[in-house]
């Protein structure tokens, strides 16, 4: 055998062996993807829970029941029936007024007086017209609004001024201290916003129930938002104006 006969041989086994490595060493073919399963039927959604719209309107007659029927346009005529009950809801969730449940009490009332005067609240010129920002406080009607000349530019909310024997003093003030978050060192109680007028008396928030004890020591309070934004427009020097008498006490 010649020296080319054996390497024709070797030759071809050796490119055998190499083709038969690189098959063993290729990954192995890919398996059919499993058909995706059928979407299955969404899950029946559980029934929507009632709204408080729909949930039945309860509350009794109220000390203030004819002022606000009269208000929301129902009959005057001093009990409560599920008509009333719903339209007096109706106001205080427009209003912002908690708890909306329809009852008649004094915190939807002074909304009530609020909201009648904001087409023109000094309508009885009862406080002074002038060229500069002046805080009125009707001690009265317990409202509060803010006028430049013959605008409004703070629209009447509802307050609550000093009790018997601790009125809230009439007359003319000015605004000579502000405290944002003033804690009473005398009631140990937040005063938030505070804007002092007249010795220890002050405009400012009253956190919870603003109606809660009767009356305050002196000071006007207000809602804590009503008392933030008073704050944002009022500066040391405004002109305060405080008249009438607050019903409940001698003046």
């Amino acid at each position: 055998m010649t020296t080319r006969d054996v390497t024709g041989p070797l030759a071809r086994a050796a490119a055998t062996a190499a083709i038969l490595a690189a098959a063993a060493l290729a990954p192995p073919p890919a398996a059919a993807a499993a058909p995706a399963p059928a979407p299955s039927s969404p899950a029946a959604s559980p029934a929507p829970s009632p709204s408080p719209a729909a949930e039945a309107c309860t509350a009794g007659t109220g000390p203030y029941q004819r002022e606000l029927e009269a208000h929301v346009g129902r009959t005057a005529d001093g009990t409560q029936d599920a008509g009333d009950c719903e339209a007096i809801r109706t106001f205080q969730r427009a209003n912002g007024i908690r708890p909306a449940n329809g009852y008649a009490g004094l915190a939807t009332f002074r909304t009530v007086v609020a909201v009648a005067a904001r087409t023109n609240p000094n309508a009885a010129g009862d406080c002074p017209v002038r060229p500069h920002r002046v805080t009125c406080v009707d001690l009265e009607r317990q409202i509060l609004w803010v006028q430049r000349g013959r605008t409004v530019v703070f629209p009447p909310v509802p307050v609550r001024t000093g009790r018997d024997d601790e009125e809230t003093r009439p007359g003319w003030h000015e605004i000579y201290w502000r405290s944002e978050d003033h804690v009473s060192t005398l009631y140990d109680s937040p005063m938030p916003y505070a804007q002092f007028f007249d010795e220890g008396q002050a405009l400012h928030g009253r956190p919870g129930n603003l109606y809660a004890h009767g009356g305050s020591a002196g000071c006007v309070n207000l809602t804590v938002p009503a008392a933030r934004r008073l704050w944002d427009l009022l500066t040391e020097g405004d002109a305060v104006y405080v008249w009438g008498t607050k019903p409940g006490t001698e003046g």
